[in-house]
């Protein structure tokens, strides 16, 4: 079996001035995947490998430089996923842990239970050896600055020009035929404190199963959620739809059916792979048939 990969940074208007960022951000995050793949390590593992990188880099929304909620704190969801048990872990509303899909991954493998949350979530991270950081560690200030700026004038797209970015996630098959998925989000900017949205649910902001395909989700969390999107998604998979037909369809639905807009990544259980959005841009990385490496933007 052929690996392959496919990440994202999230579907939204990306400004001219981050583009680049936005594109080196994805290939790093597919390089840390891929180097997993090629060494015949397992889905779930280049999975974690790329997001990882991801909730690192300021210029997504997950991790350090997440959006901050109403109350000027960060507060992280994040879920991984394997196709071949279709066990998971999530973790949501957590605010001082820097990478919440290490985490997600540790409540996937050490826990009974699929999703932790706040405090809970952090006392496991504690008895996991996952270090807590402070909540003003995951603060960038620019974040900062348009917290203020919508505090001050009320919340508008302007006030988070340069500053707006997208969900994280990725998706991959390994040499063995295993699926993985998983995202992770600092949530929309201004959030109300507690608010969770469609990254950490299964079924809504990833789902694999080895049996059909792996789908990851970005956009507005609400809609996401209503269509159950990333299971959807997959279904249509394990119906014999295309990946890309799949992920249009999507799409397509989440916006006739719900208003919604976002974008979604898959690969099938052959290792091809589909991404689709309703936004002007959707942050992606992956390897074409010939074995070349496309980012988008």
């Amino acid at each position: 079996m052929q690996p392959a990969l496919v990440v994202h940074g999230g579907a939204w208007e990306i400004p001219d001035v981050a583009v680049e960022a936005c594109r080196a951000g994805c290939r790093r995050a597919f390089e840390a995947g891929w180097r997993v793949l090629e060494a015949g390590g397992p889905a779930i593992d280049a999975v974690e490998a790329a997001i990882v990188v991801l909730e690192d880099d300021p210029v997504f929304d997950a991790g350090f430089g997440s959006h901050l909620n109403l109350s000027g704190r960060v507060q992280l969801d994040a879920i991984l996923m394997e196709g071949a048990t279709l066990d998971a872990g999530a973790v949501a509303a957590v605010e001082r842990v820097r990478n919440p899909i290490r985490l997600a991954r540790r409540v996937l493998d050490a826990s009974p239970h699929v999703l932790l949350a706040g405090d809970g979530a952090e006392q496991f991270a504690c008895e996991q050896g996952i270090p807590l950081c402070r909540p003003e560690d995951l603060i960038t200030p620019s974040q900062l600055a348009a917290w203020r700026r919508c505090r001050e004038s009320g919340h508008t797209s302007a006030a988070h020009f340069a500053c707006e970015h997208g969900t994280v996630g990725a998706v991959a098959i390994d040499a063995t035929g295993r699926i993985a998925a998983g995202t992770s989000t600092g949530g929309t900017c201004c959030k109300y404190p507690g608010r969770v949205g469609d990254s950490p649910l299964i079924g809504c902001g990833c789902y694999a199963d080895d049996e059909a395909g792996g789908a990851s989700s970005t956009g507005w969390g609400e809609a996401i959620m209503k269509i159950v999107m990333a299971k959807t998604a997959v279904d249509w998979l394990r119906a014999g739809e295309e990946p890309q037909r799949a992920a249009e369809r999507a799409i397509r639905l989440l916006s006739d059916r719900v208003h919604g807009t976002g974008g979604l990544i898959l690969v099938d259980r052959q290792g091809c792979i589909g991404a689709s959005f309703s936004t002007p841009h959707m942050a992606h990385a992956y390897r074409d048939p010939d074995g070349n490496l496309v980012v988008s933007p």
